[in-house]
């Protein structure tokens, strides 16, 4: 199973930016996708980015034009560069990966990012 390591996170003005990364343990150029997701406290967890098969990005409508996503596999890291950052962009923002279409979601433990105004 794949461990991921999330690191980047912190605090920010709004209007600045960010960027992300997520470490895997194993090599990412077969995993079959890797993506962003975010939580505020008393939140369902929501989709930021995903990234499949190292080419097909989507992202959620909230962070379109503003955040992307991308992978370097020689590093086994792929990175979520976020800018234009809201307020409402805070929450803990967790790595995630499936090996597999059908496989079991893999989380990294998350790194929080403040937006203040």
């Amino acid at each position: 199973q794949v461990h991921l390591v999330e690191s980047g996170g912190g605090e920010v003005q709004a209007g600045g930016s960010l960027r992300l990364s997520c470490k895997a343990s194993t090599g990412i150029f077969r995993i079959y996708s890797m993506g962003w997701y975010r939580q505020v406290p008393g939140k369902e967890r929501e989709f930021v980015a995903s990234i499949r098969n190292g080419i097909a990005a989507n992202y959620g409508d909230s962070v379109k034009g503003r955040f992307t996503i991308s992978r370097d596999t020689a590093k086994s890291t792929v990175y979520l560069n976020m800018t234009n950052l809201k307020p409402e962009d805070t929450a803990a923002y967790y790595c995630s990966a499936l090996t597999g279409p059908r496989s079991p979601r893999t989380w990294g433990q998350g790194t929080q990012v403040t937006v203040s105004s």
